[in-house]
């Protein structure tokens, strides 16, 4: 339960914020509410004492800074409470990798029977593997940044994990966070210092963080002019590839005056460009560390909930029909499962003659109907210098069949 102590914590932290911040802009929104009524009674009386209002300009001019730095202000502890938000975000997750891990040890305990059936009952026997299992659990944690649940694990299973491997996610967890509170600097340095890897993978990632930064200054008016404009000096390397792109970002400059929500750029400043740009972060990140983008723990245990109802009615109708001898290997399963086009990560072509996966020195090999066999297989079916296709009855040529490249 000291999981839901620290969410409770945490929540009385964001919530003591948030009222002190709701008392603070209501004390600094009366003040400049009695300086502005404060300010149109003098104006009024000027203007009954037909008094020239140029005097009266210097009051104007400190009432409007005043307001502006009171904007400013706010916003800026506004944007601070998005910290202890996240820190609430955090510990949840750590609640509920807890409760996961006692769901899924009920679930084993009750239903340990029929999930038997279909696994093989000595998978985990291994020491070797259980240690894969348990490296492969925490590299899952440190890839969603609950560092403190990856390191009791590995106290608890005795699993030493290599500093070098755990480092890459520290940072990329660090940049992420920073993006996430929207503070474009750590993912910046991070492009910058990786820029020439990141253009051998062909990837637009350090000037999307150079565009969203110069929308971010956007954001901020005409007082933010003259360093949008000096910044937009960062784009030149980037001008042969993404011109138009640019051509949008200064021509938005034009309506600055009148605000950018205002004018035909408006979709410049949609929200959902932030949660874009940690999505391409890191997904370009992932592939600079030779990793992949969605944790293999996370992907195994949704094919697992894919694969395991198919596999439970299977038994069932084996049961039924005493098939008994039918599938005698639990390392192997006894039909194709569909797991949808999520998991396609590479071309394999498994030759319908022979079996078996298709490899370089036994590439796939397209007939002249159309049909693909492996070579292999078009070996042993040629006879006489003759072969016929093992799916329709056109004779050929072997040396006519051509290599297939996937």
């Amino acid at each position: 339960m000291e999981q839901c102590a620290c969410v409770e914590r945490e929540l009385e932290k964001v919530l003591h914020r948030f009222v002190m911040y709701g008392h603070m802009s209501e004390e600094r929104l009366d003040e400049l509410l009695r300086y502005v009524c404060e300010l149109r009674g003098q104006l009024v009386t000027f203007g009954v004492q037909d008094v020239d209002l140029s005097v009266f300009s210097q009051s104007m001019a400190q009432c409007c800074k005043n307001i502006k730095d009171t904007v400013q202000m706010l916003a800026s502890r506004h944007k601070d409470i998005h910290g202890s938000v996240s820190k609430v975000g955090k510990a949840i997750d750590r609640v509920r990798v807890y409760w996961l891990a006692v769901l899924l040890l009920f679930f084993f305990q009750n239903f340990d029977a029929e999930v038997s059936a279909v696994v093989a009952e000595t998978v985990w026997d291994s020491p070797e593997r259980q240690k894969y299992l348990s490296e492969t659990i925490v590299e899952h944690l440190y890839r969603q940044g609950m560092l403190s649940v990856a390191e009791d694990l590995c106290q608890e299973s005795g699993v030493v994990i290599d500093t070098s491997l755990k480092q890459p996610f520290l940072e990329l967890n660090r940049i992420l966070e920073a993006l996430r509170m929207q503070d474009l600097r750590p993912a910046l340095e991070w492009a910058v210092a990786n820029r020439q890897r990141l253009l051998d993978l062909n990837s637009s990632l350090e000037f999307k963080l150079h565009r969203l930064y110069f929308i971010s200054l956007l954001n901020g008016g005409m007082s933010n002019q003259l360093e949008a404009l000096q910044y937009a000096r960062h784009f030149q390397p980037f001008a042969s590839q993404h011109q138009r792109d640019i051509q949008i970002l200064m021509g938005s400059l034009v309506y600055l005056r009148h605000g950018i929500e205002n004018s035909p750029y408006r979709s410049l400043l949609e929200p959902n460009q932030w949660a874009e740009i940690c999505t391409i972060f890191t997904r370009d990140a992932c592939a600079l560390l030779g990793l992949s983008v969605e944790s293999p723990l996370s992907v195994s245990f949704a094919s697992g909930c894919m694969a395991l109802p198919v596999l439970m009615n299977i038994k069932q109708v084996i049961e039924q029909r005493q098939c008994s001898g039918v599938w005698t290997h639990k390392d192997e399963l006894p039909i194709e499962i569909d797991l949808g086009k999520k998991c396609w990560y590479h071309s394999v072509f498994a030759c319908p003659i022979l079996r078996q996966q298709t490899s370089e020195s036994n590439p796939p090999m397209k007939l002249i109907c159309g049909h693909v066999i492996s070579r292999d297989a078009l070996n042993k079916l040629t006879n006489a210098g003759k072969l016929k296709c093992p799916y329709c009855p056109m004779e050929q040529n072997p040396s006519d069949a051509k290599q297939i490249f996937f």
